[in-house]
Formats: C-alpha cells, sequence, structure tokens
C-alpha cells in the first residue's frame, strides 16, 4: 500500500454532499410548482410540525390547552418544501456518514486479517525454529554420549 494515498473515496463524499444542497433546492422548487407534491407531500409534514412547534411554545409559556390554528396553504407549502429540502441534506449526509463507516471498518477488518496472519506466521516459524532446536539439542547429546563412551588413551 502506498503511503500518503491520496483519500479518493473523502473527496467523492465531500462532492456529493456539495451537490446535495443544489439537488434538494430543485425538488423544493418542483414541490411547490406540483399541486400533487404539494398537497401530499409538503402540507401534512408542515401542519404537523407548526402543530408541534406551537404547541412546545405554548406549553413553555403556561398556556395550558390553546387551540392552535393550522398554516394557511401558502405557508404550510413553502414550510413543507424547506423541511423536504432540510431532510434530503440531512438523508445524504447520513448516508455518506454510514458510508464512510463501512469504508473504515473494511479498512480495520483487512488490516487486523492481516496483522492476525503475520501472527500466524510468526507462530507457525517459531514452532518450526523450536522443533529443530530440540533435533539439534538430541543429535548434541548424542554425540557427546559417543564422546564419553570412547576410551581415553593413556598417556605413558
Amino acid at each position: 500500500m502506498v503511503v500518503g494515498a491520496f483519500p479518493i473515496a473523502k473527496l467523492l463524499y465531500l462532492g456529493v454532499r456539495q451537490m446535495s444542497k443544489p439537488v434538494a433546492n430543485r425538488i423544493k422548487a418542483g414541490a411547490r410548482r406540483s399541486e400533487f407534491f404539494k398537497t401530499y407531500i409538503c402540507l401534512p409534514p408542515a401542519q404537523i410540525y407548526h402543530w408541534i412547534e406551537m404547541r412546545t411554545k405554548m406549553r413553555i409559556m403556561g398556556f395550558r390547552g390553546a387551540t392552535i390554528k393550522p398554516l394557511n396553504e401558502d405557508s404550510a407549502a413553502e414550510l413543507g418544501a424547506e423541511l423536504l429540502g432540510e431532510a434530503i441534506i440531512f438523508l445524504i449526509g447520513g448516508g455518506c456518514m454510514v458510508l464512510e463507516y463501512s469504508r473504515q471498518a473494511a479498512n480495520s477488518r483487512r488490516k487486523e486479517d492481516e496483522l492476525n496472519e503475520t501472527i500466524n506466521s510468526l507462530q507457525t516459524q517459531l514452532a518450526e525454529l523450536s522443533i529443530t532446536t530440540e533435533t539439534l539439542d538430541a543429535q548434541l547429546r548424542e554425540i557427546n554420549r559417543q564422546l564419553v563412551s570412547f576410551p581415553v588413551a593413556s598417556k605413558k
């Protein structure tokens, strides 16, 4: 592996994230123009968001049980388009994070596998060297035994 290799995957993720903003803006513009998109995609989440936001503000201010008027259609369509755009950006960013995490996990798994392979190789070499050492030790003992068994010539 080349040290200091250019992280092309990170550059691609950054490019995708940068492109998500204009894509979200185009989808928002399309949502504002289309009646179906406006009625069924933008308005319900906007009204729910408005209801939750106003309910929370009322409770913080101490008003309990106050009725909340729904947004008018234009405001709700605008808010729904904004929510849709932010959701798209969030999903693209989250997808990039998931992809980066899986890439990092795969890299760490590969490094761990390489390390385990190296450790197994070293253990195998150590076992072979241990057997070789035992063999040489046995041969050395045999040679010493044979040397001891030879009669010593006496000097006259």
